[in-house]
């Protein structure tokens, strides 16, 4: 069975608890497919108040996120690893606005390459570039939009990878079938009962029993919801700025 380490590093730890104690991950993590293990970066500083930022050089509004914690943390979870993670199999991912746009190729590719994914969450006006530049494998983003940190970015990456890991749905076809997936088309419309709600009625062709005129709908309905979807208005928004 392939087991998935996700280890955030966060201001907030204590954010991550309501969402991954209900549901779909908590399950996982009581069956050892999943283990998510939070850090405080104020953890891994050395003066009394803690202090995790500070102005940026060259002037500017807010606070800038300091080197030094990140730097210590991912020391100390270095050295403490066992070797049941190896260097290859483990990705550091900062969250940022510059990074590449997060989408399902990339979920497949953490959950199919790595065991251990290690997050890192900044906030305020953003983290010192040296972090980028030495500390991580990548940058990623979610969106052309601002957060006011990286938490709920963790959040986002861990259940859309977690979700592909073998047995964690209990049905692997549910992964495959879903928007976005393998065939890269939209999922198709669901409905459930009641068969009608007022004079909102399921499609006849479900109710038919015939399963290869359900198979052409739903396929003719995924198409028809992507090409839906790039009819819809883009954004004026064209920027990324996006604390996280």
């Amino acid at each position: 069975m392939k087991r998935m380490r996700f280890e955030i590093l966060s201001l907030f730890p204590e954010s991550f608890r309501s969402y991954f104690d209900v549901s779909i991950i908590k399950r996982a993590v009581e069956a050892g497919q999943v283990e998510i293990i939070t850090h405080n970066l104020r953890d891994f500083t050395h003066d009394r108040h803690k202090t995790v930022d500070d102005t940026p050089y060259g002037g500017g509004a807010g606070m800038v996120m300091k080197v030094e914690p990140f730097a210590e943390c991912l020391a100390e979870l270095h050295r403490n690893e066992s070797g049941e993670y190896r260097p290859e199999r483990t990705r550091t991912i900062l969250f940022s606005a510059k990074g590449r746009l997060f989408d399902q190729s990339d979920a497949r590719r953490l959950a199919e390459r790595y065991d251990r994914l290690i997050f890192l969450c900044g906030r305020y006006e953003g983290v010192d570039e040296r972090v980028a530049e030495h500390l991580v494998d990548e940058e990623i983003s979610i969106g052309n939009f601002v957060l006011t940190g990286g938490e709920l970015p963790a959040m986002v990456v861990t259940d859309a990878v977690a979700r592909l890991l073998p047995g964690v749905l209990g049905n692997d076809e549910s992964a495959r079938t879903e928007s976005h997936s393998e065939t890269g088309l939209l999922e198709y419309p669901q409905y459930t009962k009641p068969e009608c709600f007022g004079d909102w009625c399921v499609p006849s062709v479900l109710l038919s029993g015939h399963h290869g005129a359900i198979e052409a709908w739903r396929k003719e309905q995924s198409l028809l919801m992507g090409e839906k979807r790039k009819r819809m208005p883009e954004s004026e928004t064209t920027s990324a700025e996006y604390e996280n």
